[in-house]
């Protein structure tokens, strides 16, 4: 029996791990944190696919195609879209309790930039949802999780083939090896790289970006970070975009409209932006949507008003600014999800599977781990490799290592810096950069990396130490942080979400 070692635990990984399960392979899923805390869950708006007349398939995947503004291939835009039907048959098969219309089939709505509602919803939860059935259909099937366990570095064999990978447990401080036929990383994206302003969690760090490429994985795109238009000003967190798809407003201080608001989001993040460049302040206003509708089918808006803005938008107007929300770029993948390097696949945020390009349509990255993910699985449950013994030298290496980090004395704080770099991204590496602003960024990232000897952990506890965590976590950003950086200096074009000031 073939064995699948699934890193991350989201979405894009349950996808995978049933897939391969249900093809016969023995799975292990193991992720840094719970499975219903990934940040599949704050996919809130909808998932697209084309099921009602007058929408179509075509139509599907001419949107996606203009919106990633040429960048996108083709050939995988149209398997994720011709897919896409039968992926919502599956959620729905399997128990996604998607809202209804009064005649009782799926309910959809429309995001920035579909030319038809088409975003399957199951009211703003939707992510959550189905983050959460498809964890219950996993563990129906039988497939074993490994929780708390952070990824250190990916195992190859002579042949630079991925079989395995290294792990620090979490919970006990031990390190620990898992071999595999095959491994999937399913780890997400880096938009926390831009620290408090980006909606995701504090686990969004580019873990298995960074491991792949440090085994020879080829990275791409890496420049291009999608900024949604509405996130809460004073913390970044998310309203989905399913306000403006009901009809939200945005409006500047002077109460004025600026943009249509469901242009894609390039756009209007870019028009909100200039706006307050220009000294406005920006608002979402959904009052006139009225209780009844938003308590239907905007209920976790409200309540992520009230609690981070203390803003009720029945009666209030929505102070937001535009913040990192999704990577486009990652590990290259072929259409089977395989990476560059053989035994290694990659799915979701972190790869780069060619169907975003410049900029994602809204509503797209949810099919994309349903469509991507199920393939990825297959595809890994196949693959007839075998499986590899980690040496006890490179065991022994890793926890050296480890062990250095409770002997040294830093005199840099990992969380000040973060903070610190952060901001010079959103500064000078966000919605609009220029050469002169990404050469600063590029050398204090230099700075940072050539002064790691600085930093280190002050909790030297060796159960439960958050404080390592946030360590590797950091040592991942940097990296992400100059290939970022290099990646957006290098593109001199103006392009979807990668928009330079000088063109």
């Amino acid at each position: 029996m073939q064995k699948v070692l699934i890193i991350g635990s989201g979405g894009a990984a349950l996808a995978a791990a049933v897939s391969a399960k249900e093809n016969g392979a023995e799975v292990i899923v193991v992720g840094k944190e719970y499975p219903t805390r990934s940040q599949t869950c704050m996919a809130q708006g909808g998932i697209n696919a084309a099921l009602y007349a007058p929408d179509s398939i075509e139509q599907h995947i001419a949107d996606t195609l203009a919106a990633a503004k040429g960048l996108a291939n083709e050939e995988a835009v149209t398997l994720m879209c011709q897919q896409a039907p039968s992926a919502i048959a599956w959620l729905d098969a399997i128990g996604t309790p998607f809202s209804r219309t009064p005649t009782k089939q799926i309910a959809q709505r429309r995001l920035g930039g579909a030319s038809h509602p088409r975003a399957c919803y199951a009211q703003d939860y939707t992510g959550l949802k189905i983050l959460h059935t498809l964890y219950d259909y996993a563990n129906k099937l039988g497939v074993t999780f490994v929780n708390e366990h952070f990824l250190l570095e990916l195992l190859t064999n002579e042949q630079k083939q991925v079989c395995g990978a290294l792990f620090y447990d979490i919970r006990n401080g031990r390190v620990e090896s898992i071999q595999a036929s095959s491994v999937i990383l399913a780890t997400g994206g880096y938009s926390k790289l831009y620290h408090t302003h980006s909606t995701n969690s504090k686990a969004a760090t580019g873990d298995g970006i960074v491991a792949a490429a440090k085994v020879g994985a080829k990275l791409s795109n890496m420049e291009f970070i999608q900024f949604h238009p509405t996130a809460l000003k004073s913390s970044s967190i998310l309203i989905s975009e399913s306000a403006r798809g009901a009809g939200g407003k945005l409006l500047n201080s002077s109460k004025e409209r600026f943009v249509d608001e469901l242009k894609p989001r390039d756009e209007v993040s870019l028009a909100i932006y200039r706006q307050m460049q220009a000294g406005q302040e920006i608002f979402l206003d959904i009052r006139h949507l009225g209780e009844e509708f938003i308590t239907k089918e905007l209920p976790q808006e409200r309540k992520l008003a009230l609690l981070y803005e203390n803003v009720d938008p029945l009666t209030e107007l929505l102070p937001i600014k535009p913040a990192a929300h999704y990577t486009m770029g990652g590990i290259s993948v072929d259409l089977k999800m395989q990476s560059t390097l053989k035994g290694l696949y990659a799915v979701g945020e972190c790869s780069e599977s060619r169907v975003h390009g410049a900029n994602r349509l809204g509503g797209n990255s949810l099919l994309e781990i349903i469509v991507f993910g199920k393939i990825a699985g297959e595809n890994a449950a196949k693959n007839k490799q075998e499986v590899f013994v980690c040496s006890e030298e490179k065991i022994l290496h890793a926890k050296e290592k480890l062990q250095k980090l409770f002997t040294k004395n830093p005199t840099k704080n990992i969380y000040d810096t973060r903070k610190t770099l952060g901001d010079l991204f959103y500064e000078k590496c966000g919605i609009e950069r220029s050469e002169k602003e990404l050469q600063t960024l590029l050398q204090k990232i230099e700075e940072i990396q050539n002064s790691l000897n600085d930093y280190g952990i002050e909790d030297k506890a060796h159960n439960y130490n958050t404080n390592i965590v946030d360590y590797f976590e950091f040592e991942n950003i940097l990296y992400i942080a100059k290939e970022v950086a290099t990646a957006a200096l290098k593109n001199d074009t103006s392009v979807g979400a990668h928009r330079r000031s000088e063109k």
